[in-house]
C-alpha cells in the first residue's frame, strides 16, 4: 500500500486563483467588492473548492471529483479553447419552511468552478464523464508518443 501525500504546491496546470485573504471574514477584494463588510451565506461558501484528484495513466488523464448529493444534470463538464477543462455546478440551499426550526446547518451550499490546464498530449476532443455514488469522473484520453522513426544509413568506402 502506498500513501498520497496530499498537498498544495504549485500546479502549473490549475488555473485556480490563489486568495491570500481566503476565508477570513472579511472578504478580499477579488470576491466580497473590497468592503469590509462580512460575508454572507449567500456567497459561495466552502463548497466553491470541490475537492479534485488528478492522476495520469498510460492511457489517460483522470479525473475524480467529489460532489455528493448533485445529480449529474447539476454538474457541467466544458472543454475550453481546445485544452481547458472546466468543471462546475451548483448545491442549492434547502427551502425554508416558516414552521420550521434549524438546530444545525452543516452542509455547503454554493456554486464551484475549477479549471484545469490540459497537457498536449491530451486528446481534449474525446473527453468522456461518468457520474457513480457523488463522485464524478472525467476521463480525458492521452495521444500516443510517436516513437521516432529511426533510418539506418549504410557507410560506404
Amino acid at each position: 500500500m502506498s500513501l498520497i501525500r496530499r498537498s498544495n504546491v504549485f500546479d502549473p496546470f490549475s488555473l485556480d486563483l490563489f486568495d491570500p485573504f481566503d476565508g477570513f471574514p472579511f472578504g478580499s477584494g477579488s470576491s466580497s467588492g473590497g468592503s469590509l463588510v462580512p460575508r454572507t451565506s449567500s456567497d459561495t461558501a466552502a463548497f466553491a473548492g470541490a475537492r479534485i484528484d488528478w492522476k495520469e495513466t498510460p492511457e489517460a488523464h483522470v479525473f475524480k471529483a467529489d460532489v455528493p448529493g448533485l445529480k449529474k444534470e447539476e454538474v457541467k463538464v466544458e472543454v475550453e479553447d481546445g485544452n481547458v477543462l472546466q468543471i462546475s455546478g451548483e448545491r442549492s440551499k434547502e427551502q425554508e419552511e416558516k414552521t420550521d426550526t434549524w438546530h444545525r446547518v452543516e452542509r455547503s451550499s454554493g456554486k464551484f468552478l475549477r479549471r484545469f490546464r490540459l497537457p498536449e498530449n491530451a486528446k481534449a476532443e474525446q473527453v468522456k464523464a461518468s457520474m457513480e455514488n457523488g463522485v464524478l469522473t472525467v476521463t480525458v484520453p492521452k495521444e500516443e508518443v510517436k516513437k521516432p522513426e529511426v533510418k539506418s544509413i549504410q557507410i560506404s568506402g
